[in-house]
Formats: structure tokens, C-alpha cells, sequence
């Protein structure tokens, strides 16, 4: 009786919406919480992840939505920059035992704040970097050129997972950008940051979910079909870009730790779904690389393959992922949520054909993946 469980989810869509910011924290949370015949009395612990001044657009966050978010006059904490951080800080917060509930919410309104590129130009250091206008785009057009020149990875294929991911996307209500598109629409798109493509890159969305968790006992009284925490790991890299391998970075430090948590030793056999953050196109090769799904270098070879398409051996976004739906802060919680829904049988158009008991959800922050984190769920 000792395990934590996920009980139900609340979400937006990604599209901008002129809806108030503090209407939509209150509808994901009080939805969330009907779903389970709970009242905000009930829940013991809210865990938020926001990003205050660059992807809130106001300052101290929670203290600005905290009542909205069912946490007035409740014991909570804040995690800034990555969803899946404050997915741990809840279950953590559970399996101590002070604790039987709790709330996570993710909030982003990206619709209110400048674009991404204008705000992660900040997270770079004052005197060094920033005075060359180093910003995430910028860094990611670097580890695609080193990613094609050391492998041989062709445009061809990073176009391939857009043409595949908004193909996807058609099939999920929630998702910002959702057609149907060729290789050549991909590769004829403006090139953003050579050798980048607008349509290589995440947009820019709105996204506020709420997610429910409980300790064993009481989730499996809240609803019949409990999701099951099975593993976590998360990794982080040097900050400095110049000091980095690009091509080796922490995900896979972060998804072992997971996988041995989870018991998993064969995470191309044993994990039926993986929902992947990919801002760019390209990192979801890169990704499927790191997270153990194929070799080094093999992940335009996977694509190709069909094998992370919907009906394939690892189906990769079914959801359509980042590329279709980015809400810069709580992508993480999103890509967590695809997961709880597909493992429930309640993706809707989206759900996966097959029976599906374990799904990977991933999440990355700051340049060219310096930060990872990966969770695994199960039924």
C-alpha cells in the first residue's frame, strides 16, 4: 500500500483563447476535482508549476492564482520552468506519508507572453552570452547542424516527424496546430535559423491542466482505473552551451534512472507508448536515441522505419506532441496527461489500437536539452 496513483486530469486546449487566466485555473482544478467527487477541502497538498515574469506574465505566480488553483489556505509549493519537476514533488510529498492527496497544476498562458525566443535569450548569463543573442532556437540550430554532419541525419527526416506529428494532431482536441502537411511543405517553410525551418519549431501555446494524485488505498476508492506512478529519473547538464557535447547530453542519464525504478530493461519492448517534448523535429530522433529505443545515430533510420508512426512498434506523439501543442511551462504535465489517458482508454480518436500498460512521458528544459526529466506510468 504503498504506491501512488494518478486519479484523473483536467485540461485545456492549446489554441489562444481571450478566456480570463484565473477562469482557466479555476475550471482545470474544479473539474479535475468533480471528476473524483472531491472539494477543494479535501485535497491536502497543491504542487503548481508556473514560470512567473517569462511565461506567466505576472509576478510571484502562485501567489496570483493560488486561490483559482483550489490552494488557498493550503499547504503548497511552486516549481518554476519544468511540469514533470512538480509531478515528483507531489508523488515525493505522498509516499512520505504526511500526505494523502495531491493537486498538481501547470499554468501558461503563452497567448499574454513575448515570444520564446525573447525570454530564453534570458537564460543566458548577462556579461558572456547574452551579448551575442544567444537564445534556444539559436542553440538548437547548432546541435541539428553538428546532429546531421556527425551522423549523416538529412532534412528529410526532421521533416518526417512534423509530417507525422500534426498528421496526429488532427485526432486530439487539445492540440494548437493540427494539419496535414508533406515533406516539402516542411522544407519550404522560412528558414528560422539555419539550418531550422519555421515549421521544424514549436508554436507558442496556451496550456493549464490540473492532475490529481492519491496514495493507494484512496485511489483505487476515487476511481476504478488508477494510473500507477512506476518510475522517475531526471538529469541536468553543464550551463555554459560550449561546454556541452550536444549529441550527449543527460537524457539518457535521466531515463536509466527511471527505467530502474520502474523495472525496465528493454524499454523498446516494454513500454507501449512514449509521449516525447520535441521543440524542434529533429530532437525527437535525437530523443528516441537517448531514451534507448534505438542506437546512436539511428534515429532518422527509426522514422523511417515506421516504427514510433501510431501503428508502430513504439508509437512515438500519438498526441502530436510539442511540435503541435507548446505550452512553453506545463508541456511536461500535457505530455504525462496523453499518457494517463491512453493507459485509461480515454485518448478518444487518438487512442493507440492496441492494449497500452506502460507509457513514457518526457519533458525538456533550457538550451538544447540541458535539462531532462522522465517519468513512467503504468496500469
Amino acid at each position: 500500500m504503498n504506491r501512488v496513483g494518478i486519479v484523473d486530469v483536467a485540461m485545456t486546449p492549446g489554441v489562444e483563447t481571450k478566456d480570463y487566466f484565473l477562469d482557466q485555473v479555476f475550471r482545470v482544478s474544479k473539474e479535475v476535482l468533480d471528476k473524483a467527487g472531491l472539494r477543494r477541502e479535501d485535497v491536502s497538498t497543491i504542487v503548481s508549476a508556473s514560470s512567473d515574469v517569462f511565461h506567466g506574465g505576472v509576478s510571484c505566480a502562485n501567489s496570483y492564482y493560488w486561490d483559482a488553483g483550489a490552494a488557498f489556505l493550503k499547504n503548497g509549493s511552486r516549481q518554476d520552468g519544468e511540469s514533470l519537476f512538480a509531478f515528483i514533488y507531489a508523488v515525493m510529498r505522498i509516499l512520505t506519508g504526511h500526505h494523502d492527496t495531491a493537486l498538481v497544476i501547470g499554468v501558461c498562458k503563452g497567448s499574454e507572453n513575448p515570444d520564446d525566443d525573447m525570454l530564453t535569450h534570458f537564460f543566458t548569463d548577462p556579461f558572456y552570452q547574452r551579448q551575442v543573442g544567444l537564445n534556444e532556437t539559436v542553440a538548437a540550430a547548432l546541435q541539428k547542424r553538428e546532429y546531421m554532419d556527425r551522423y549523416g541525419i538529412t532534412d528529410e527526416q526532421c521533416a518526417g516527424v512534423v509530417v507525422k506529428n500534426l498528421e496526429n494532431a488532427l485526432r486530439n482536441p487539445y492540440a494548437h496546430v493540427k494539419k496535414k502537411v508533406s515533406v516539402d511543405d516542411v522544407l519550404t517553410s522560412d528558414v528560422v535559423m539555419d539550418p531550422l525551418k519555421a515549421m521544424e519549431c514549436a508554436p507558442k501555446s496556451e496550456g493549464m491542466i490540473a492532475m490529481l494524485l492519491a496514495k493507494e488505498d484512496l485511489a483505487k476508492k476515487l476511481t476504478d482505473k488508477p494510473v500507477w506512478f512506476k518510475g522517475y529519473g531526471s538529469s541536468m547538464d553543464k550551463f555554459y552551451l560550449g561546454d556541452r557535447d550536444l549529441l550527449d547530453g543527460q537524457l539518457g542519464n535521466a531515463a536509466q534512472k527511471a527505467y530502474d525504478t520502474a523495472g525496465i530493461k528493454d524499454p523498446k519492448k516494454e513500454i507501449d507508448v512514449a509521449e516525447l517534448c520535441e521543440p524542434y523535429a529533429f530532437q525527437e530522433l535525437l530523443w528516441c536515441e537517448d531514451l534507448g529505443f534505438c542506437d546512436r545515430g539511428e534515429g532518422g533510420r527509426l522514422l523511417d522505419s515506421g516504427a514510433t508512426a501510431r501503428d508502430g512498434e513504439i508509437p512515438v506523439n500519438p498526441s502530436g506532441g510539442v511540435l503541435a501543442s507548446n505550452p512553453y511551462v506545463t508541456r511536461g504535465l500535457y505530455r504525462l496527461a496523453e499518457g494517463f489517458l491512453q493507459i485509461r482508454g480515454q485518448a478518444g480518436e487518438r487512442q493507440l489500437d492496441r492494449k497500452v500498460h506502460t507509457a513514457l512521458a518526457h519533458s525538456t528544459h533550457g538550451f538544447a536539452g540541458q535539462c531532462h526529466a522522465v517519468a513512467i506510468i503504468g496500469s
